[in-house]
């Protein structure tokens, strides 16, 4: 049977392994509910213990074989250390989703240098990391894989209230994105990211609260928005599975905007 005939079946991950980072946060709980109901066997990695848990119970809930890891990728033996206890349980890596990643704010006149470097590590640095853990994996395996970073409309965007290590930090994802998507290729193993603007989580709930100072805020980011609306964790579901499949084994070095057009405009 072709793929023409049978096009979902380039979507089915069913018994895939997949590695999150981040995956206590909003976009991390996200892919760890979408990749659960879809058939994968799941490693998260988290800082927040009380919130992991409660995700990996949820993932358990949905189905999936679930180890949970109460740690964060702050350097190249913890990375290291994820994807062994990937492989010790499931025998392989094949999707890494790094969801990890943090933001400080502040103008430059005021930001101290260790914060901008805080911010670079856990951005730019640690999905590096990540990635080289993973890829010396895939190598080993000698199957195909999939990458995916979680960069942001920032990473091409600046921003005017003190974001200069954030906007920083995402492009320099982008820029790992594109150079390992060249790199990377020949060896069957596909780099991408998305990259969100503005959607509901536990640090933007504020913004869609009927309140002036939201509506205010959100009116102005509105008027930039050709979809005329925020996102929402719903929005990130086709574009993860799109990623993690095989119907874009022919995309690579691609960075996907989940932003009702903000950034086209």
């Amino acid at each position: 049977m072709s793929i023409t005939s049978n096009p979902q079946s380039v979507f089915n991950i069913t018994g895939k392994v997949v590695l999150i980072t981040g995956a206590s946060g909003a976009f991390g709980v996200v892919a760890a509910q979408v990749f659960a109901s879809a058939g994968c066997k799941l490693v998260l990695a988290a800082g927040n213990n009380d919130q992991l848990i409660k995700v990996a119970d949820q993932c358990r809930t949905l189905g999936a074989e679930v180890v949970a890891i109460n740690a964060r990728p702050k350097n190249e033996e913890s990375c290291q250390n994820l994807v062994k206890a990937a492989v010790d349980v499931f025998g392989a890596v094949d999707i890494l989703v790094v969801a990890s990643g943090m933001n400080k704010v502040a103008p430059i006149e005021e930001m101290p240098v260790d914060v901008f470097s805080s911010v670079m590590d856990a951005n730019t640095t640690q999905s590096w990391l990540l990635a080289q853990s993973v890829t010396r994996q895939m190598k080993k395996q000698g199957t195909a894989g999939k990458i995916i970073f979680v960069s942001s409309a920032r990473g091409l965007l600046g921003h005017p209230n003190g974001y200069t290590a954030y906007c920083a930090s995402k492009a320099a994802v982008d820029g790992i994105t594109k150079a390992l998507g060249c790199e990377l290729g020949s060896s069957g193993i596909t780099v991408n990211a998305i990259a969100p603007t503005v959607f509901r989580s536990p640090l933007t709930a504020w913004m869609f609260e009927d309140t002036e100072e939201a509506k205010k805020v959100r009116d102005g980011f509105l008027s930039r928005v050709p979809l005329g609306r925020l996102g929402e964790p719903e929005d990130f579901v086709g574009p993860l599975l799109f990623l993690a499949s095989k119907a874009s084994d022919f995309y690579t070095g691609h960075v996907l905007y989940a932003d009702g057009g903000y950034t086209a405009g």
